[in-house]
């Protein structure tokens, strides 16, 4: 349920939708409940007025009435997706004054890592970004074809190897939330959770200046054994070696990871047994 309680413009969009969709199919649904035990309560056996017409065939009134309903309700709600999915492209930029934050986003074997190119950093697990400025994600998966989702702030967009996809989201208040993999990938897919912190600006710098003091660097050789299938990691930050990490995961010029093996799956990471 949480997605009927957003954090963030996108979410309060998508909940409008979700909400004024629902009232629409009221006005089928509830007629329609209401007429059948009514039509019941007309045709019981005691009552005496209810006619039976058994060669009764056509009513041009009736048939106005059932179709025309339904197709003005089928064309309202075409309308407001056709409009909706406009407004909410993924990769539309939110109005904002503030200048959008860069996150590149890698979906692993089970575990979800963020690079910050603007300050050369990355997190693993962890999603902390500011209160009130829009962040622009550039979304891609190390391995096989996954979904990212933070149900309070909207938009779940898909992440596949050698493509990139783009997503733009807001948090408009501090808090913690949730953020899943929609999309089932593997042994560890029920483990492959992150958090994110929407936190005031001054402690998303403190932040910054932490993760930019880490002792641990993420190079191509530390990207290579994060590729490795694994869950229920830790979050941890590092200070990045270069900013052009996200592209040669992109091109594949670093090597894809290795994905879910069936049959003999890898016994740290799956409760299955091999054959």
């Amino acid at each position: 349920m949480r997605v009927v309680d957003p954090a963030g413009p996108v979410g309060m969009q998508e909940r409008t939708i979700l909400l004024n969709a629902f009232v629409v199919m009221l006005v089928i649904i509830v007629p329609t409940m209401v007429a059948t035990l009514a039509v019941v309560w007309w045709y019981r056996p005691g009552n005496p007025k209810a006619v039976r017409r058994p060669r009764w065939s056509f009513s041009g009134r009736v048939e106005i009435v059932t179709w025309s309903i339904p197709l003005l309700t089928v064309m309202f709600l075409g309308s407001m997706a056709w409009i909706g999915s406009h407004d909410l492209d993924p990769g539309k930029p939110l109005s904002s004054t503030e200048t959008p934050l860069e996150v590149q986003v890698v979906s692993l074997d089970w575990k979800w890592l963020f690079l910050y190119p603007e300050a050369r950093v990355a997190s693993l697990n962890q999603l902390v970004i500011p209160v009130g400025r829009p962040v622009r994600f550039s979304l891609t998966s190390a391995s096989v074809w996954n979904g990212f989702f933070v149900p309070r702030l909207g938009s779940m967009i898909y992440t596949m190897n050698g493509m990139a996809t783009r997503l733009t989201l807001q948090a408009d208040r501090e808090g913690s939330f949730r953020g899943l993999s929609s999309h089932l990938s593997g042994d560890g897919f029920a483990d492959m959770t992150f958090e994110t912190r929407a936190v005031p600006q001054a402690a998303f710098a403190a932040w910054i200046g932490g993760a930019q003091a880490s002792t641990d660097t993420l190079d191509d050789d530390a990207y290579r054994a994060l590729s490795r299938q694994s869950s229920k990691v830790p979050p941890k930050t590092y200070r990045l070696a270069d900013d052009g990490l996200f592209d040669r995961i992109v091109t594949q010029a670093l090597p894809p990871g290795p994905g879910p093996v069936a049959g003999r799956p890898d016994p740290t990471v799956s409760p299955r047994q091999g054959n």
